[in-house]
């Protein structure tokens, strides 16, 4: 029988050492908050269809970190995953897995669209499922998802499948919040804008400075593990590209076709 969460004290839980799982860790903004998360003493995994992406010398640096191979449109390999915790606990999951291909500058093909629902969308659904039922029986635990602020576009014709799986993450996210938040269990949407990561470098030719407000994966990983410390339920950064957000929501959809 599950019953209600009850929370430590914050500064008790602050000091724990935390079970985190962080699917889509192996690489970018997931192992950014990985590189924090190990230096404040926790015991981290990370999951990812390529673990061997993790550098050999932060594995050396960190014994505790476990690197796991994981395909998130799997469903039974993600519950399989979350059931690897079931004896030591799970006291947070982060799904930072995600995928993303330009529209603007490719036609997407059918298979690549495929994979952005599957991985964008239906892997949270897996692994919030998953999760969800191993927090219940544990009596404790937090959610968070790394969206994306195309997902607060209401049109956008540039990428508009991209957008409409990171709506969907949105939506998704705040249904599990409001589902179970009678039970004391926290789940934490993140809104980043552009991260200089390496994936967003590819996509630009090597270089993303162009990109309005870039943030470094330093900066973005401080900003997610301290939203997520203070159990925040929307953690939307940076606030000038909120802003610069919600006026293109104000044009017409039209108009939208013209930005870069």
């Amino acid at each position: 029988m599950t019953g209600n969460i009850h929370h430590a004290p914050a500064q008790q839980s602050a000091n724990r050492r935390q079970q985190i799982l962080i699917i889509g860790g192996t690489s970018g903004i997931g192992l950014a908050v990985a590189r924090r998360y190990l230096a404040q003493g926790h015991q981290v995994s990370v999951a990812g269809r390529h673990p061997h992406k993790v550098p050999f010398a932060l594995r050396e640096q960190y014994p505790q970190l476990q690197c796991l191979q994981l395909d998130i449109r799997d469903a039974a390999a993600v519950r399989d995953c979350i059931a690897i915790f079931s004896g030591s606990g799970l006291d947070l999951l982060l799904v930072s897995a995600g995928m993303y291909f330009n529209a603007r500058s490719q036609q997407l093909t059918a298979t690549q669209c495929a994979d952005m629902i599957a991985i964008n969308v239906h892997g949270v659904q897996y692994a919030f499922e998953a999760a969800t039922q191993q927090m219940l029986r544990q009596g404790r635990g937090q959610l968070a998802v790394i969206a994306s602020v195309a997902g607060l576009l209401k049109a956008d014709p540039g990428a508009s499948v991209y957008s409409a799986t990171k709506r969907q993450v949105i939506q998704i996210a705040d249904t599990y919040r409001r589902a179970y938040a009678p039970f004391g269990l926290q789940v934490s949407t993140i809104i980043p804008g552009y991260i200089n990561t390496a994936r967003l470098r590819e996509l630009n030719g090597g270089d993303a400075s162009h990109k309005p407000f870039l943030l470094s994966e330093d900066d973005a990983a401080q900003r997610i593990t301290d939203g997520i410390a203070q159990r925040k339920a929307i953690i939307a950064f940076p606030r000038r590209m909120i802003w610069l957000i919600r006026l293109l929501n104000l044009l017409p959809a039209c108009l939208l076709q013209f930005r870069k």
